[in-house]
């Protein structure tokens, strides 16, 4: 019994093995004529055209406006009259400070300009009372004459000196009350009140942000940065809302090259009126290119890019030559080229450096 078993079972097996080899084959034979038809000297001919290519690079927002608020002079905090999330206008008092010694300053020059008003009040008078009795031939002396109007013109620059102090601290004294400098929103509070601060001090009391209007920062690659213009509309994208569209008008170029990243750097205005965007979002930005005039695109497999640099494989005469060209634009599926090559030229669909330039080329079989 156990016999008939086995042998049902072997014969199972072999009847299994025949019907995979003859799958095998008949997958091999379906296969084959699609190999044949990959012509690995396939050409394509080239024309010029001049379609909008849509660069996609990622950019961070930052306000149109930020700074960071110290004290000036070394003082006390007295009065916080803001925190963070507020929103300030232009002018307003956002922290008061206190400095005693200051106010001391101010007092003590204060009063050295009365008292130095007064001594050249006094000499004024004196000297106009001198000049009227000199109107007398020979009442006054001349040495006399002399030092009264010396000492009129030292009493009143001493006088003047003595405003310019006062002026000084008074100006010092005014740096106690911190003004918003600009519309805003307090994003930042580092001090408490009775916090000791000054200008040895490192960390800003406030941090003050205008967010009604935002800066897209983008950094344009080398190749593609003469197709951006001052007025052109960027489209972008943020994270936290996928959903939406944001649309942002190039306001500003550097006009020059970034050394290390090989990029041009621009901003483009982004009105946020309904503070749906916040400053430092990452946006992925969509910019037209478009070029003034017609250029050609290749298949990127048409590009060769090797130690001998980037070239295209042209076909002439049935041989193959190298042709050195300089990448611009890419699409999805093509490179934007630039080199010595005209409308109609055929090139190697499928280039690859083991083509060796000079290569006979087969005729293609009709």
């Amino acid at each position: 019994m156990n016999w008939t078993y086995i042998l049902v079972a072997v014969a199972f097996l072999l009847t299994a093995c025949d019907n995979t080899k003859e799958e095998n084959k008949e997958k091999m034979k379906e296969d084959k004529p699609a190999m044949m038809m990959m012509n690995p000297f396939e050409t394509v001919a080239i024309v010029k055209s001049n379609p909008q290519v849509m660069l996609q690079l990622a950019g961070e927002l930052k306000p149109d406006q930020q700074t960071e608020l110290f004290a000036k002079v070394n003082s006390y905090v007295k009065e916080l009259r803001v925190d963070i999330g507020d929103y300030v206008t232009k002018g307003q008092v956002l922290v008061l400070l206190e400095a005693p010694e200051l106010q001391a300053q101010l007092a003590n020059a204060k009063g050295k300009v009365a008292a130095q008003r007064a001594t050249y009040i006094a000499t004024a008078a004196t000297y106009d009372r001198m000049m009227k009795a000199n109107e007398t031939k020979g009442a006054i002396a001349k040495d006399a004459i002399d030092q009264i109007t010396a000492r009129k013109l030292a009493d009143e620059a001493q006088l003047q000196a003595a405003e310019a102090t006062y002026r000084e601290v008074k100006d010092m004294d005014a740096y106690l009350v911190i003004r918003a400098p600009f519309s805003g929103r307090v994003t930042d509070r580092q001090v408490d009140l009775g916090a000791y601060v000054g200008p040895m001090i490192k960390v800003p009391l406030l941090v003050l942000e205008d967010n009604d209007k935002l800066r897209l920062n983008l950094s344009i690659p080398e190749a593609n940065a003469s197709y951006v213009s001052i007025g052109d509309t960027i489209s972008f994208q943020v994270r936290s809302q996928p959903q939406t569209v944001f649309k942002a008008q190039v306001s500003r170029k550097t006009g020059s090259m970034d050394v290390q990243l090989r990029s041009e750097r621009l901003e483009a205005d982004v009105l946020n009126a309904d503070k749906s965007l916040k400053p430092y979002m990452i946006a992925e930005a969509k910019i037209p290119l478009q070029h003034t005039e017609a250029t050609f695109f290749v298949p990127k497999t048409a590009v060769v890019e090797s130690g001998m640099g980037v070239y295209v494989i042209r076909v002439e005469q049935g041989k193959t030559k190298n042709v050195s060209v300089r990448k611009g634009r890419m699409m999805p599926e093509q490179f934007e080229v630039f080199g010595e090559l005209n409308e109609g030229d055929m090139l190697l669909k499928m280039a690859n450096e083991e083509v060796m330039e000079g290569t006979e080329i087969p005729k293609t079989k009709m």
